[in-house]
């Protein structure tokens, strides 16, 4: 088990996160994001299945078929978009649901971090909107939250950080 190594990386992870929702002015949403990974079910999982480069729940995912951390994460963060989905009573399926403003911006937030933890010296304003682009979230997501996060991705690698935190903190609707 990795415990240290994984420690690390989850307070190195919370403390850019942190220091982004500053930038984007949600300071509460900063001081209190991912505080689960703390918890027994997600942190002991994290530790045994430690990758460095990526999150442990893929190898977990990939050692049993599921992730038992990310569910228990998903499920008590409101900044994943997969926290945000209800039975829909037209379809009578499993829907997204529009994202609250403030949880937008921390997922914005926390991409970002996520990009510059586990990428490190390699990261740049590229990778947040190339993640996005190779993954489920945009066709999983509320349409109205995927066009909000991907305008501000698409920001941050054409204008850079600072113009984009400007942007974060003047948004009020969508």
């Amino acid at each position: 088990m990795h415990i240290l190594k994984h420690l690390h990386t989850v307070n190195k992870h919370r403390f850019t996160v942190f220091r982004h929702c500053v930038k984007a002015g949600i300071i509460r949403r900063g001081l209190t994001h991912d505080l689960s990974k703390y918890s027994p079910t997600e942190f002991i999982p994290g530790a045994r299945f430690y990758l460095g480069t990526k999150s442990p729940t893929e190898l977990e995912r990939d050692t049993y078929g599921y992730s038992k951390a990310w569910m228990h994460h998903k499920g008590r963060n409101k900044h994943h978009f997969e926290y945000w989905t209800d039975y829909s009573k037209k379809t009578k399926k499993l829907e997204p649901v529009k994202m609250p403003l403030e949880f937008v911006k921390e997922m914005f937030c926390d991409r970002v971090a996520a990009g510059k933890v586990y990428l490190g010296k390699n990261y740049t304003n590229d990778n947040p909107i190339d993640y996005y682009r190779n993954s489920r979230a945009r066709t999983s997501m509320h349409p109205e939250t995927a066009a909000l996060l991907e305008k501000w991705l698409l920001l941050l690698q054409a204008e850079g950080e600072d113009t984009v935190f400007k942007e974060i903190r003047r948004t009020k609707s969508y």
